[in-house]
Formats: structure tokens, sequence, C-alpha cells
């Protein structure tokens, strides 16, 4: 990522950047993306994953677990088991945290995303030029079919004297 994330967070915008960097961090290991493939319950899992992240940005900037709490809308007994690490989703995030500790926020795409994202980019960059042109061609044939509609007018009023 090229914004700064803290890694002891002071205001909102900080512990936001926190939260985002650990849950995408996180979700991208391969060990998490294989576990949340073959679990049955994908979404409880990522949302589990998002209330760890959550806690633990928010308990580095200092909140207790009752602000925790009501900041996530989940109940204290529920944030105190994340941030005791009673939770596989807790670990993981607690995990990446050490890994950003040690050697900087880095949030690495499992191979062959990086690929495929820069296609896509090409493919926007292409897209967009063609919607450029197409765009200032449409200006022009609006230009062409307003003069071509002065020039009924006139005829019209021509014929009509």
């Amino acid at each position: 990522m090229s914004e700064e994330i803290p890694l002891k967070p002071i205001s909102k915008s900080d512990i936001h950047k926190l939260e985002t960097a650990l849950m995408i961090a996180t979700l991208l290991r391969e060990d998490v993306l294989e576990k949340i493939r073959e679990s049955t319950e994908r979404l409880t899992w990522i949302d589990s994953l998002a209330v760890a992240a959550g806690a633990l940005a928010r308990a580095r900037a200092g909140m207790t677990a009752g602000q925790i709490a009501d900041d996530l809308g989940r109940s204290e007994a529920t944030i105190r088991r994340h941030l005791s690490g009673k939770t596989e989703a807790a670990k993981l995030v607690e995990e990446t945290y050490r890994r950003f500790v040690r050697e900087g926020v880095k949030i690495e795409l499992p191979l062959g995303l990086g690929a495929r994202i820069e296609e896509l980019k090409k493919r926007i960059e292409e897209l967009e030029t063609k919607l450029r042109r197409e765009e200032e061609e449409r200006r022009k044939l609006e230009e062409k079919i307003s003069k071509a509609r002065e020039i009924v007018e006139e005829l019209a009023k021509t014929l009509s004297s």
C-alpha cells in the first residue's frame, strides 16, 4: 500500500487504515483463503475476521472492550474473545499485525492475482481511451444534428412564406 498505515493509531482515520490493512492482508493469506474456500460458512468467517481486525485496531488505539463493542455493534463478550485471542480469526489477525510490526505493512497478493490486476488496469486504460474517442465522436455528431435542425427550420420558414 502506498499510504502510511499507523501501527499505533491515534485518530479514527488511523484506526480505519489499520483495520482495513489487517483485514485485507489477513484475507489474502493463502492459508486463510484456503480455510474460507473449505468452509461452509464463508460469510461468518469473513465477518469474524472483520470484527477481529476492527477490535485489534481499536485496542491498539487504547479503546476499552466496551467502547470497541459499542463502536463495532458487537457484544462485549465477543470483543473480549477476539482481544484475548480465543478465536481463530483473532489469532490470524494478530499474526498479521505481528508481521506488520516485524516487516512493515506489506499486503501481498496471492499468486497470479498481481498479473491479473495489471491486465485489468491495461484493459481499463484501453476502455477509457475508447470511451473518450466515442464521447468526442458523439459530440461531433450532436453538433451536426444541431446544424441540420437549424437548416430544416430555415427551410420550413422559407417554404411557409
